[in-house]
């Protein structure tokens, strides 16, 4: 069931020539989490911001299960919300933080203490209420900091990019303990980040942004095997897609540098509509290695391991390519491989050129 509509979005700063949102539109389902994602200054900030009333669209409209929220102020809009750098009161302790937006709405304290404890409990935080938050490491402030915003029992829950300052390590166990919760809640959750592992890892669904713009909105697994752009290819992925730079001739996909690389039979996913220049994008673990019949070939000039994968960097002809591979051969610098690819994505030229 839809819970929240996003109507024609657009923000443009005062004084500002180029609008820093625009015309963006979504429905989010309840229960749903949604993960807005995209590089810095794309505008995630700034749509999160407008839902929570902080600040107000140039253009559009938003609804809360079919209620417009133009004139709603924050405070009322029924939301929980949470920052990258936790905002907790320094002079109180870990129990008094998760209570104050209780006290601020005259809860009696019987009642404050209970929700608060139920709130420590499902972050983890028990056993610091009595500290205040100069006593606590940054993982466990912003646990405060969540539990806080969830002992209001909200009905949206936003969070800014609240893991950005702790290390990868922390991250990836509060970002587990956040999804397992707002599952077991059933609470509607947006969440920013620049992080695409991060944004695939824990969404329903990606809003992916690029200059103010949509660029994709849809499930993380439907984004990655079907982008809608070069941009999506490119910024979804690590190690990162390839793009190679070819044309057709005579119905045949040729890249000029190398002209012996051959094409025909591999599955290709059109991205737009191709003329005669395109950029044909390859991810590396869709790459292997075999020894007749390759698609491609370089030379080995870069090795990276991680565990049980290799990352290996080739070049021919000036055109680089990346191949993620299994530790199935002892590679070296210098190897000249046969390559051919499971399957290769096509993309418009000019795509290629908007996105500089």
């Amino acid at each position: 069931m839809e819970f929240l509509n996003i109507d024609n979005f657009s923000f443009a700063y005062p004084g500002q020539d180029q609008a820093a949102l625009r015309g963006v539109s979504l429905t989010v389902e309840r229960g749903e989490f949604l993960v807005l994602c995209g590089p810095s200054g794309c505008g995630k900030s700034t749509t999160l911001s407008m839902v929570a009333g902080l600040e107000i669209p140039t253009d559009g409209d938003i609804f809360f299960d079919g209620k417009s929220m133009a004139g709603v102020e924050a405070e009322k809009r029924d939301i929980g919300m949470v920052f990258q750098n936790y905002a907790l009161y320094p002079h109180m302790t870990v129990a008094e933080n998760i209570m104050f937006p209780l006290r601020m709405r005259w809860i009696p304290k019987a009642e404050r203490m209970e929700k608060m404890r139920a709130a420590a409990e499902m972050m983890k935080i028990t056993e610091y209420l009595k500290r205040k938050p100069a006593q606590l490491s940054g993982g466990q402030q912003q646990r405060v900091a969540i539990a806080r915003a969830l002992v209001k029992e909200p009905k949206l829950l936003l969070l800014d990019e609240p893991f950005s300052n702790l290390d990868a390590r922390l991250r990836i166990e509060l970002r587990n303990d956040i999804r397992a919760l707002q599952q077991k809640l059933k609470i509607t959750t947006i969440f920013v980040t620049h992080d695409q592992e991060e944004a695939m890892s824990i969404s329903d669904r990606i809003l992916l942004m690029n200059r103010g713009e949509l660029q994709q909105y849809d499930t993380p697994q439907n984004m990655y095997r079907f982008p809608a752009n070069q941009f999506v290819a490119g910024f979804l992925g690590n190690p990162p897609i390839n793009f190679i730079p070819c044309r057709k001739e005579n119905e045949r996909l040729v890249v000029p540098e190398n002209r012996d690389w051959n094409f025909e039979g591999l599955e290709m996913i059109c991205c737009g509509s191709c003329k005669e220049q395109g950029i044909l994008g390859i991810r590396p673990e869709d790459i292997l290695v075999t020894q007749e019949g390759g698609q491609m070939s370089g030379e080995v000039v870069a090795i990276q391991t991680l565990g049980k994968e290799v990352y290996l960097k080739l070049l021919k002809g000036g055109i680089s390519l990346t191949a993620c591979l299994s530790w199935d051969h002892d590679y070296k610098l210098g190897d000249h491989l046969n390559l051919k690819a499971k399957k290769a994505y096509l993309f418009p030229e000019e795509i290629r050129e908007n996105e500089k």
